[in-house]
């Protein structure tokens, strides 16, 4: 999927666009077409998703890898949320967990992979799923007119769109089935309302009644007491003479329990959760009896429960199919892709990129990223010719042949492999382009690429033991991704843990970084940074960056001065005196509501789940500015506090004027 910078954000409406579905017709077997006008595309709703789940598995038992491409709501929840040059691979991890977290997923792109040692070629069966959550998410209005510009069928995601539970979802879901106890004894609870005692004694003759008619061979009666929108009837509840209970609220049945459990041993309540909500009151004949009829109630109540989650899993069965066969998944860019499959489909990702690595192996030890492959190389980075490394720019170069098969000969392309695209029963060898930014096609050119590189790289698919996976050649770009393609940081899978070495050292010491936020908005970079080389010297500041209208990163020149200056603001915020009026940084702190922290604080700020659009006002709401004044340290005399104020100033005026002498001199130098 194409990143973007994404925001403002809506709830997602109905579009009314048009279907693009593509229609192949079945054959008994395989047809070879030479070409096909558009693009052979297998598209799963849920209306054919099973039938599709069948072939699936074949295709990825069988295939040398899996390309995968996701189409998602949005990207960043905030501007500030973006990847900026001042994030720590620790910090953006926590952004794209955000990312993940936040946003839907409403396409994923499925191709397998499967050299043809006949042909001499990959076959490629792409699939398209449209998925959609029955659970709430952001929409970010550019993302979606990003999908629509590129005819995204809305309507089907909505209406069609497979829906899925995470592991974990799946764990919650059988707890919770099972603690919906279908067999129920008496509760342990007092009838205080006349009303109940009442009803409780009539249910207490009508079920006396009904079991001295059971013992006596007598006709039951199906009369109910007191109420005509209640009836009882005597059926036969596995092969045992019950009396179903139909029209009492819930509170009568808990009545009824009561009742069976203080005067009734050889009658048992039973709720029947099948395929139809049922109650029942049934007649065992020995204790024996009774124990084998609540063992074949909770094993029914089991495989309702089993079949009611097997349904509600969806497609997170792909999911499960690709991580239990250990196949290569191959993705451009795909570390964001990576999150939202783990997000969505195993459970809440982990609070660090640390645990996140440790974690991802578990499910997905083989992941190979194309735009590695393409700026690591130096044969195909050379290829590439410094263009645009973007998927659709990368197929274009590496596969032209593929893209547009009436294309000259290149030098380049004589390692090329031949790749054919097979949905259901028909098989083509050319095609036209399809719909990018469609998630299965996209999946298909990161197929292309990867196969591509393979060959560049010096793979031969013939040899019949070739695990590509596995092989030495591929050893330098395997689990390895970008987590920041802007700083080039690089997240290694392999790493039993993360230390420095996994990690692009970067240009940045975080210890001499200051977060401000909430200053005036009129003041720019420029000005902060000239109010701060007036207060500590005029090269205190290396520079000053806007992380939005309301926040910048300061970079100092040692980290000394990022606790001297933390320790002045705080007290120039304390002193209503007039040093604080014609001290340089009174410009930033104007309004006394400036908030400034150390980078800890920026990477806590990152952590909360909350996302409001200012930076300002995401600080205020997670409570970092209140740290950046002094603690309380109890009531003090005025005596003390007049003390303290006038030592306070008499430091502030002693630095403003030793730093202000320091400024004269290097200027006169």
């Amino acid at each position: 999927m194409r990143r973007h910078k994404r925001w403002p954000l809506r709830p997602l409406g109905s579009a009314l666009i048009r279907s693009r579905f593509f229609c192949l017709s079945s054959a008994a077997e395989i047809a070879t077409t030479p070409t096909t006008e558009a693009f052979p595309l297998k598209h799963v709703t849920r209306s054919n998703f099973e039938r599709t789940l069948n072939d699936l598995r074949t295709h990825v038992k069988a295939a040398d890898f899996v390309a995968i491409d996701l189409e998602m709501t949005g990207v960043t929840s905030a501007p500030w949320r973006d990847s900026l040059e001042f994030d720590r691979y620790d910090v953006r991890y926590l952004k794209v967990k955000d990312s993940a977290e936040k946003f839907a997923v409403v396409q994923f792109g499925v191709c397998p992979f499967r050299w043809d040692s006949h042909t001499h070629s990959f076959v490629s069966h792409p699939h398209n799923f449209f998925i959609f959550p029955r659970q709430e998410f952001l929409c970010q209005t550019t993302s979606i007119d990003f999908l629509a510009k590129y005819q995204f069928d809305f309507n089907t995601c909505i209406h069609e769109g497979i829906s899925y539970l995470s592991r974990r979802q799946e764990d919650d879901a059988i707890k919770m089935l099972y603690d919906e106890e279908g067999l129920v004894e008496a509760d342990d609870f007092k009838l205080v309302r006349l009303a109940h005692v009442l009803f409780a004694e009539r249910m207490k003759n009508k079920l006396n009644e009904w079991r001295s008619d059971l013992l006596h061979c007598r006709n039951a009666s199906s009369e109910s007491p007191g109420s005509s929108t209640q009836s009882t009837e005597t059926v036969f509840y596995h092969m045992r003479p019950a009396l179903s209970l139909k029209g009492f609220t819930s509170h009568q049945l808990r009545v009824i329990r009561l009742v069976l459990g203080k005067h009734f041993r050889d009658l048992v309540y039973i709720h029947a959760n099948d395929k139809s909500s049922q109650d029942f009151v049934v007649y065992t004949d020995s204790q024996s009896d009774k124990a084998n009829l609540l063992k074949e109630a909770k094993d029914e109540r089991k495989g309702v429960a089993e079949r009611k989650i097997q349904s509600a899993i969806g497609f997170r069965q792909v999911i499960d199919l690709l991580s239990s066969e250990k196949k290569l998944i191959v993705g451009h860019n795909s570390i964001l892709d990576i999150a939202h499959v783990y997000s969505k489909f195993v459970g809440p990702l982990p609070s660090t990129a640390e645990e996140f690595v440790a974690s991802i192996r578990d499910h997905f030890p083989y992941i190979v990223d194309t735009k590695i492959l393409v700026n690591v190389n130096p044969m195909l980075h050379q290829r590439m010719k410094k263009s645009s490394t973007s998927l659709s720019s990368a197929f274009s170069s590496l596969c032209p042949q593929v893209e547009l098969p009436s294309r000259g000969s290149d030098s380049f392309l004589q390692q090329r492999v031949k790749i054919d695209v097979q949905v259901d029963n028909v098989r083509c060898s050319k095609w036209n382009a399809g719909g990018k930014h469609e998630a299965g096609y996209d999946a298909f050119m990161t197929g292309c690429i990867f196969a591509q590189a393979c060959s560049h790289l010096g793979f031969d698919f013939n040899h019949p033991s070739v695990n590509i996976a596995q092989d030495e050649k591929l050893e330098k770009y395997i689990n390895r991704l970008y987590l920041s393609w802007a700083r080039g940081d690089i997240i290694d899978l392999r790493a039993s843990h993360s230390n420095a070495e996994n990690w692009r050292v970067s240009k940045f010491k975080y210890e001499k970084i200051v977060l401000i936020w909430n200053f005036p908005r009129k003041l720019k970079a420029r000005e902060i940074k000239e109010c701060i080389c007036k207060a500590f010297g005029s090269t205190s500041v290396t520079s000053v960056y806007h992380l939005d209208d309301t926040a910048v990163f300061v970079l100092f020149k040692n980290s000394e001065l990022v606790s001297e200056f933390l320790k002045i603001k705080e007290q120039l915020e304390s002193d209503d005196g007039p040093v604080t009026v014609i001290h340089p940084l009174s410009k930033i702190l104007e309004g006394g509501k400036t908030g400034a922290a150390d980078y800890e604080a920026y990477k806590e700020i990152c952590s909360s789940h909350i996302s409001k659009v200012l930076f300002s006002d995401q600080a205020e709401t997670v409570g970092v500015k209140s740290r950046t004044r002094p603690d309380p340290k109890g009531e003090a005399s005025p005596e003390t506090e007049r003390r303290e104020k006038t030592d306070k100033a008499s430091d502030l005026i002693d630095a403003f004027l030793a730093n202000r002498v320091k400024v004269e001199a290097a200027g006169i130098n």
